[in-house]
């Protein structure tokens, strides 16, 4: 059945390439959205807390602050509204998921960033 499955993804989902990016680093993600009958491209930039799976069900969720209030979005990697990835920051972090990310706040919450 996994096999099945497998075969399925790699066939008939589109892959999409975007850069690698990892935990802890900063990105700009592009999709677009549908009000109606228009269409526009809308923009979320935030620092990437987990990526989660693989292959075509791969997801990874993206945090930022807006004010004082912290924002999450999960998405797909092969979500067919997605455009574009940027990368804007490498960060150095020691884990894959950073989840002690949502308590830190002010100087605490900076991303160091790794050096090329």
């Amino acid at each position: 059945m996994e096999d099945l499955v497998k075969f399925v993804q790699n066939e008939f989902v589109a892959k999409k390439e975007f850069p690698e990016f990892n935990a802890g680093d900063t990105i700009t993600v592009y999709y677009e959205i549908k009000e109606g009958n228009k269409t526009r491209t809308q923009f979320f930039k935030g620092v990437v807390i987990q990526r989660r799976g693989n292959g075509s069900s791969e997801t990874f969720t993206i945090r930022k602050m807006s004010g004082t209030v912290g924002v999450e979005r999960i998405f797909p990697i092969n979500l067919p509204a997605l455009q574009k990835i940027e990368v804007n920051k490498r960060g150095k972090v020691r884990r894959a998921r950073i989840f002690y990310f949502r308590e830190l706040t002010g100087k605490k919450a900076r991303i160091k960033e790794k050096r090329n």
